[in-house]
């Protein structure tokens, strides 16, 4: 550790092994298309070939074939359309009332969200997006097969007053990056327009991103099949270009011996892509794709483990081709933890692309990368490191003649505290919050329970509204007494 934190101190680089995406077999020609530029870029394979044409490129897929398991993609967010006939001049209140439970009957217990567009005739066109697995498992597939199905229920299920609605699935896909996107484009067509399944509006893209993200991503079970994998290297701007594509093919070879793969550079200078469309970026990187499943039979294990072994196995080797480079571990500097792709989209990329987060808690943790707030991992293992990592740079302090180490080393040092001290600061609160605790907790239940009642009280007579509001006065008033 302490050698390392030497050669960090002194300007060595880290190393940056991430992985990009996942992909079934399906969606190699996409992946490679994009490594390769379109053809443009030369791509290099794991026995050395060097392939400069899109013809080339496509007859992998049949060489790599035997290493696929082919599975197929979950459908877990369809796209749907409904026409219904013949609704009175409603309010807009009592519009949505109605739409959504027709497309409870028909759907039944699935989240959903919608927009209605009115024509003038008095019909509506209602375009929505579903999630295609209910809480007992049902999955519809999001075709005319599944629209046969939801219509049957709803005129099953509608009575005479009802008004006639005809059914249709317009697409279906997978993950949360399909729901976001698609959930996203509801809300832009409908101009913010759009309701869920509780009645609740979805107003923005940050609205969106939210109920996908966080409520509907645990309802999907989605499964994705996983061939091949992404896997991108990068290194700071002004590093020596033919040295990193050196390094980064000794790593594939060494960490990856019996995959197939292929891997290019993307150079700046060299870039045919432009910056507006996310080419040229700023620092040299190097793009390659990997089969999951070598030709012994082994699969690629992705655990954080796993990840650090591949940092360091890509900083040695960068150091063979005269690069200076080590492996890092965020709780060493104290540093915020990286966000996903799945966490933001960007908005430019002009320069270092800047992003925005596909829900709040998502632009939270992006910010805190890119301002590089100091944190501290909560995981005791995680803690006992740090210290361990803020004591090593405390004796590099005191043992290095060299002014610049010792200042680097003096600065990691106070920023490990402060994140220390930080995260101590929380902890408290936390138990605090604990310790307020119990009757805080059954308090917030019985005031909940009486608000609760709110709903009922059209249907109160004079005594019992004067019960609960008394009740209601009670639960305030020792709800005063434990926060003063």
């Amino acid at each position: 550790m302490r050698a390392r934190f030497t050669a960090i101190a002194k300007g060595s680089q880290p190393a940056v092994v991430k992985m990009a995406s996942y992909g079934g077999g399906v969606r190699l020609g996409a992946m490679m298309n994009y490594v390769s530029r379109a053809g443009e870029v030369e791509v290099e394979d794991d026995r050395g070939e060097r392939i400069c044409s899109r013809e080339r490129l496509s007859s992998l897929r049949s060489e790599w074939e035997h290493l696929f398991q082919n599975r197929e993609e979950s459908r877990d967010i369809g796209v749907f359309s409904i026409t219904m006939g013949s609704v009175p001049d409603y309010s807009s209140e009592e519009l949505h009332a109605l739409v959504s439970a027709a497309l409870t009957r028909g759907l039944g217990e699935r989240r959903f969200a919608y927009g209605i567009a009115r024509h003038d005739d008095a019909s509506l066109a209602v375009s929505g997006v579903v999630v295609l697995r209910n809480a007992d498992g049902e999955r519809l597939t999001g075709d005319t097969k599944a629209a046969g199905i939801v219509q049957g229920r709803y005129d099953g299920r509608s009575g005479t007053d009802d008004p006639t609605a005809v059914f249709s699935f317009d697409g279906y896909g997978n993950g949360v990056d399909y729901g976001t996107a698609r959930l996203r484009r509801l809300v832009a067509t409908f101009e913010g327009d759009v309701h869920d399944e509780r009645g609740i509006m979805i107003e923005n893209d940050s609205v969106a991103g939210d109920l996908v993200q966080k409520d509907w991503r645990h309802e999907l079970h989605s499964r994705k099949s996983r061939d091949v994998m992404h896997l991108i290297m990068s290194a700071r701007a002004g590093t020596d270009v033919d040295a990193f594509k050196d390094a980064a093919r000794d790593f594939l070879a060494e960490q990856f011996p019996g995959h197939r793969y292929v891997f290019a550079l993307h150079d700046p200078a060299e870039d045919p892509k432009e910056e507006a469309e996310g080419g040229k970026r700023p620092h040299v990187h190097v793009h390659a794709i990997i089969t999951m499943k070598s030709e012994f039979g082994e699969r690629i294990e992705t655990r954080p483990q796993v990840f650090r072994a591949w940092r360091s196995l890509m900083a040695e080797k960068a150091r063979e081709h005269g690069i200076q480079m080590e492996m890092t571990d965020r709780r060493e500097l104290a540093t915020a933890p990286a966000f996903g792709r799945n966490q933001v989209r960007p908005i430019s990329r002009y320069g270092r692309t800047e992003h925005i987060g596909t829900s709040e808690a998502a632009h939270v943790r992006y910010e805190a990368k890119r301002s590089e707030r100091t944190t501290v991992a909560r995981a005791r293992r995680s803690k006992d490191y740090t210290v361990t990592a803020q004591r090593v740079w405390n004796e590099l302090v005191r043992a290095s003649d060299d002014r610049e180490v010792s200042n680097f080393a003096k600065n990691q040092e106070k920023l490990i505290e402060t994140a220390l001290s930080k995260g101590r600061g929380e902890s408290e609160m936390l138990t605090s919050t604990v310790n307020f605790g119990s009757k805080y907790g059954a308090n917030m239940v019985w005031l909940q329970a009486i608000v609760s009642e709110a709903d009922k009280m059209r249907e109160m007579s004079r005594p019992e509204f004067e019960a609960y509001e008394k009740r209601v006065e009670t639960t305030l008033f020792r709800f005063e007494r434990m926060v003063t």
